[in-house]
C-alpha cells in the first residue's frame, strides 16, 4: 500500500497493491491493520455507502456538523474528481481544498477525515462511488457548502454547469456555514 498526503496533510491518497494477470486482478480494498501500519490511523467503520451517478453530476460539498464522518472513498466504475475541504476553523488549512481523480482503473482511494467537507464530480459516462464511514448518517446534522464558493475556489474540471440536487444547488457559502471549531 502506498500512502501519499495531498495539499491538505490530513487528506490521504491510498494506492493498494494490485495483483493482476491474464485472468484479471485482486487487491485488498480495506485491511485495518495494513492501513494502521501505513498511516497510524486505527479506524473503525460503521457504514458502507454506494452510489451511481451520471456524467456531470456533482455531489457535495457535504459534511455532518455533529456525528462527523471520516470517509474512505473510491470509484468502483468510471471516474470522478474527488474533493475535500478543511472546515476546521482552528486549522491552518481552513477553507483550503485538495482534489484527486479516482477511477476504477487506478483503484486509488482517498481518506477524508472528520471535520472536512466532501464532494465529487462524475467525469465518465457514469460512475459508481463506494465509501466507508466512521459514523452513521445523521440527516439532521448534514450540512452543505456551495460547490462553487469563490472563497474556496475549487478548480473543478467542468465543461459547462454541473447537475446538482436541490440541496446542493441551495448550499451555504463557507462564510455563512456552520463549521467545526
Amino acid at each position: 500500500m502506498k500512502v501519499t498526503p495531498t495539499a491538505l496533510p490530513d487528506v490521504l491518497v491510498i494506492e493498494p497493491q494490485v495483483f493482476g494477470d491474464a485472468r484479471g486482478f485482486f487487491f485488498e480494498s480495506f485491511n485495518r491493520r495494513a492501513l494502521r501500519e501505513a498511516t497510524g490511523l486505527d479506524l473503525e467503520f460503521v457504514q458502507d455507502n454506494h452510489s451511481r451517478s451520471a456524467q456531470g453530476v456533482l455531489r457535495g460539498l457535504h459534511y455532518q456538523i455533529e456525528q462527523p464522518q471520516g470517509k474512505l472513498v473510491r470509484c468502483v466504475a468510471g471516474a470522478v474528481f474527488d474533493v475535500a475541504v478543511d472546515l476546521r476553523r482552528s486549522s491552518p488549512h481552513f477553507g483550503k481544498w485538495a482534489g484527486v481523480t479516482l477511477t476504477a482503473e487506478n483503484k486509488r482511494m482517498a481518506w477524508i477525515p472528520p471535520g472536512f467537507g466532501h464532494g465529487f464530480l462524475v467525469l465518465s459516462e457514469y460512475a459508481e462511488f463506494f465509501y466507508k464511514t466512521t459514523d452513521y448518517y445523521a440527516p439532521e446534522h448534514e450540512r452543505s457548502i456551495a460547490w462553487n464558493d469563490p472563497e474556496i475556489g475549487i478548480a473543478w474540471p467542468l465543461a459547462g454547469e454541473p447537475v446538482l440536487s436541490a440541496k446542493d444547488n441551495n448550499a451555504a457559502r463557507l462564510r455563512d456555514a456552520e463549521v467545526f471549531p
